[in-house]
């Protein structure tokens, strides 16, 4: 990775803050309450006090804010979703609403913000901290992974195992009947959840928006001589490979091969929730901590994130324009194992 600044590289003097604002944004991810935990205690250990944004931009324009002190986080770490909220917010994409955004910070004296969530949530607060003075550090919130600078974001390992336990589920099915199964998982630019799901449940086909090369493979399983349907399969297909996603593609598939019995199981919104792993807790507390220490820091419109275990950040402009690449090689580790 390049241009990325390690925390602790330099020693930026710390400035003078009273009360900082938290809150999550755009689709929620497993782990983000234990991010908010850590950003609303780790604030206190250092004397600031904590308001909480509830749903996300609009929120902010609306005023929505609530105290948060160390009692009001207590036994939250182990719970999927966020106690915030989250919301998507079209009047913050205008001027208008980004000032009505700004006063409402000013009139709750607020002088900087832990924004948790994807490139969408970065976006705006890169551009609301061009337009005013007040700073804004990000905690990457997203069960895609698909965050340039960062190795890892918070909610992509629960959703990865919510996904592996699925279709662990559905193969016994496809099994008993002799089915090849399409599963649907989320990700509609990028591909990482599927590749790596795929690996782990020993899919048959990987669809990824990454690889067209992956439909020419999709052909040769189904020519395979399943027909016979002593064998089953598993086909995992990210959202966004297709317009229609599984869906269009099984109807394709029972045109050219009518007498196959091909189903589709759309996992959806059971990948975001859940109880957080371990790990999504561990490195959510990391973030959360260290997205303090960079206000603390006098950092404005960064990232924090995880590269090779350490603690980094990453400016917004490049989190949120630079596209983070996947590793297709493990498609051919994939075609390997699956012959």
């Amino acid at each position: 990775m390049t241009e990325i600044y390690n925390v602790r590289d330099s020693s930026p003097k710390r400035v003078k803050l009273r009360r900082i604002g938290v809150f999550t944004s755009g689709g929620d991810a497993p782990g983000m309450n234990a991010a908010i935990r850590a950003v609303t205690r780790a604030a206190i250990a250092n004397k600031l006090k904590v308001v909480g944004i509830r749903r996300g931009y609009q929120g902010m324009i609306e005023g929505d804010f609530i105290p948060l002190k160390s009692a009001d986080v207590s036994g939250i770490i182990q719970l999927g979703g966020t106690i915030l909220k989250t919301a998507r917010s079209a009047e913050f994409r205008t001027p208008e609403g980004r000032e009505k955004a700004w006063l409402q910070l000013q009139k709750a004296d607020i002088d900087a913000v832990v924004v948790i969530g994807g490139d969408g949530s970065f976006t705006g607060a890169l551009t609301m901290s061009q337009e005013y003075n007040i700073s804004f550090v990000g905690i990457p919130g997203t069960i895609d992974n698909d965050m340039y600078g960062t190795d890892y974001t918070i909610g992509y390992e629960t959703a990865l195992n919510t996904v592996v336990c699925a279709v662990d589920k559905i193969r016994d099915t496809a099994v008993s009947h002799g089915r090849i199964f399409l599963v649907e998982v989320m990700g509609r630019e990028a591909g990482l959840l599927a590749l790596n799901s795929g690996i782990a449940c020993g899919a048959e086909v990987i669809l990824i928006p990454e690889s067209k090369e992956q439909h020419d493979e999709l052909k040769r399983f189904l020519d395979k001589g399943y027909k016979n349907k002593e064998r089953s399969g598993i086909v995992i297909v990210a959202e966004g490979d297709e317009p229609g996603g599984a869906l269009k593609i099984a109807e394709a598939v029972g045109r050219d091969h009518p007498d196959l019995d091909v189903r589709v199981s759309i996992l959806g919104h059971i990948q975001r929730g859940g109880s957080p792993t371990a790990n999504d807790r561990i490195n959510a507390t990391r973030m959360g901590i260290a997205a303090v220490d960079a206000l603390l820091d006098d950092q404005k419109s960064v990232m924090i994130g995880l590269d090779n275990g350490k603690i980094v950040q990453v400016p917004f402009n490049k989190a949120v324009k630079l596209n983070h690449s996947i590793d297709t090689g493990l498609l051919d580790i994939q075609k390997m194992l699956s012959m």
